[in-house]
């Protein structure tokens, strides 16, 4: 058996980190409402029941659920379950983040609403059946266990997302272009190289025009604009870890502190050291 050492969703999801952790298992009945939480997501099981789901971003949908079927919502966004007040509905909720902060190119690449029956999803049923069982147990580690298990079944879903075409725009779906994910996976994993338009074509085997044409039309960004962006999120995660600033512009592909400094103001309205400030 050989290990897969080039997988782009590998790349992204070493850099951007999944986090996710089950809170409620159990029959949910009538209306709740989840904030938007400190930076994460949600995700929900649905095993049975009639289910209302409102968000902010998404229109209501009702479901009639008869086959497993799960609820993505990759960022953070106020939201309410509404099921029958007598009979209600099997739910798992957890939370899901990716990396340390709520917005990323891993979440800006997901519609604010993922619905998939889990038998559409190959590894799902298993977790969710595993997941059932630990939600059962008084075995030592249950939480930390289907903790594990809420993160192995969100990395299903995006795989799920990326083979299905769902991932409309971003860093998903240029890993779902055969082409554009090369360029991709050098980024991802080397953003501090000679890194521009002339090179990303070149890996990505394509003329400087089509490249450049192609990547904005699946990625919704300029080859630029992403690599920036990804730069600038690296940038947040070490700032997150009080790595000095010198050193973060050295990792992550600026000549200077001031250089990244003054990207980091035009992206984000606010200097380096005001973002962390804020942030602690």
């Amino acid at each position: 058996m050989s290990v897969q050492k080039n997988d782009p969703l590998n790349s992204l999801l070493k850099n951007f980190s999944l986090r996710s952790g089950i809170f409620f298992a159990g029959n949910l009945c009538g209306v709740h409402d989840f904030p938007s939480g400190q930076g994460h997501g949600h995700l929900h099981l649905i095993k049975s029941g009639m289910v209302r789901i409102s968000t902010e971003r998404a229109a209501d949908v009702q479901l009639d659920v008869k086959t497993p079927t799960l609820l993505l919502l990759s960022q953070p966004q106020r939201h309410r379950i509404t099921t029958d007040e007598q009979e209600g509905a099997e739910v798992i909720c957890g939370t899901v983040q990716f990396g340390e902060v709520g917005v990323n190119p891993v979440s800006l690449s997901l519609p604010p609403l993922v619905i998939a029956e889990l038998k559409s999803i190959p590894g799902a049923e298993n977790c969710m059946q595993m997941l059932l069982a630990e939600a059962l147990s008084e075995a030592k580690g249950q939480q930390a266990i289907m903790d594990r298990l809420c993160e192995v079944l969100t990395i299903h879903v995006l795989r799920y997302c990326i083979d299905t075409g769902l991932a409309k725009g971003g860093a998903l779906a240029g890993l779902a272009d055969r082409r554009l994910s090369k360029a991709l996976q050098v980024i991802h994993q080397d953003p501090s190289g000679p890194l521009n338009l002339d090179s990303m074509a070149e890996i990505a085997g394509m003329s400087r025009a089509r490249f450049a044409a192609n990547f904005k039309e699946v990625i919704g960004e300029t080859p630029a604009e992403y690599l920036t962006l990804w730069r600038l999120s690296l940038c947040q995660k070490l700032l997150m870890k009080n790595v000095p600033i010198k050193q973060i512009a050295s990792e992550v592909g600026y000549r200077s502190a001031s250089a990244l400094t003054r990207a980091f103001v035009r992206q984000f309205g606010s200097s380096p050291s005001e973002w962390q400030k804020n942030r602690g």
